[in-house]
């Protein structure tokens, strides 16, 4: 067993269970490379090393699909994370083993979100999904040691901004929209829901009679059922007919999209998923109509939770419409109604002043001016 260098990398090269091993340290340093080393001989010594060589034959791109079938496939937001999981294979490379993406490595990816112009908000995204892959590797799947994400620094954030739409530029934004994209402007701004949890909403989560849309997967992992209001709940039932699921003059109940898979509340003409890329480009393009600037889709739902509060909704309520599962995530908006903090200085008008002033010290000073 010994190190050699590749590039500025030094690596390990030994025999193992008859196999040829050549595995890096992702270490520069030699002196670092050596405890390395010696840590994998203790393991070689122990039986411990069977992890190791997973890491060393597991790929890159083995740990995106296996990542997409078994954890994404459960999420409401799948299209996102397809999404981050092709940028992420753009750069490491479906062939790169585990073992030589380091926390280097991702710094360098990190670099290049930033030179592509991404938020630092965009920027966690790539980075926790990332991190998650390699948690489900190293702590269910056993196929690495240890996670090389947790030693690259997240982003801080900047969510203090909440913009949301006047009254008067929601009726400019609508007459902008195509039908298709009006539904579901008017459908977010009623509900607050995500694009990823209304794009995904099936026919089977409508409950017309209890007047509610249930989320089965919503981006924490959990069921949500939110109420709807009359305005939505004649959305629905519109979307309904156009779907043709009312009954006809014969009483039968027309099958639901018997020709498709899809059982969709809102989807394309073609009866497939409306692709979020899609949604967005047709978004910008209304906003631009429209003469609205500085707006995105997620900005309907700070729209919907902006009037809540404004209309003195208490913010308990409005947490859990939002679905938010701490209060910290809805206080943001606690500030748009001031009214609710109103009882807090007027109790100082119920405080009267007593009517015995008391002048220690100004009588002396008078005594003494009047005797000058």
């Amino acid at each position: 067993m010994g190190l050699y260098r590749r590039g500025k990398v030094w690596w390990m090269n030994f025999s193992y269970q008859g196999q040829q091993v050549r595995a890096s340290t992702g270490q520069t340093d030699r002196r670092a490379a050596e405890l390395i080393l010696g840590d994998t001989r203790r393991q070689l010594r122990d039986g411990g090393y069977r992890i190791t060589l997973e890491e060393r034959n597991r790929t890159f791109g083995e740990l995106m699909d296996r990542f997409l079938r078994e954890h994404v496939i459960k999420k409401a937001s799948q299209r996102s994370y397809v999404g981050y999981t092709k940028r992420l294979r753009g750069f490491f490379g479906d062939t790169t083993p585990l073992a030589d993406i380091t926390p280097r490595l991702i710094a360098e990816y990190k670099n290049q979100l930033f030179a592509d112009d991404l938020a630092p908000a965009s920027v966690n995204r790539h980075l926790a999904t990332l991190k998650k892959a390699f948690n489900l590797a190293v702590r269910e799947w056993e196929w690495c040691q240890r996670n090389p994400v947790l030693s690259v620094s997240m982003e801080r954030e900047h969510n203090g901004r909440v913009r949301w739409l006047t009254v008067e530029e929601e009726h400019r934004l609508l007459a902008a929209c195509r039908p298709w994209l009006r539904d579901i402007v008017q459908f977010a701004l009623g509900t607050g829901m995500r694009m990823g949890e209304i794009l995904s909403l099936s026919w089977r989560g409508v409950d017309l009679t209890r007047r509610t849309v249930m989320l089965f997967h919503s981006k924490n992992g959990e069921r949500r059922t939110i109420p709807l209001n009359q305005t939505m709940l004649s959305l629905i039932r519109a979307k309904k007919e156009e779907a043709h699921l009312i009954k006809q003059p014969t009483g039968n109940l027309v099958k639901l999209n018997a020709e498709s898979p899809y059982d969709l509340v809102f989807k394309s003409k073609t009866e497939t998923p409306i692709e979020s890329g899609h949604l967005r480009r047709s978004f910008r393009l209304a906003l631009k109509k429209a003469g609205i600037e500085e707006f995105h889709f997620h900005d309907l739902r700070h729209t919907f939770a902006t009037r809540l509060v404004q209309a003195g909704v208490e913010l308990y309520k409005v947490q859990r419409l939002l679905g938010h599962k701490s209060p910290m995530m809805t206080q943001r908006y606690a500030h748009h109604y001031p009214e609710s903090l109103r009882d807090g200085v007027e109790i100082l008008d119920r405080i009267k002043p007593t009517s015995q002033i008391i002048t220690v010290g100004l009588v002396g000073t008078a005594a003494e001016a009047a005797s000058c």
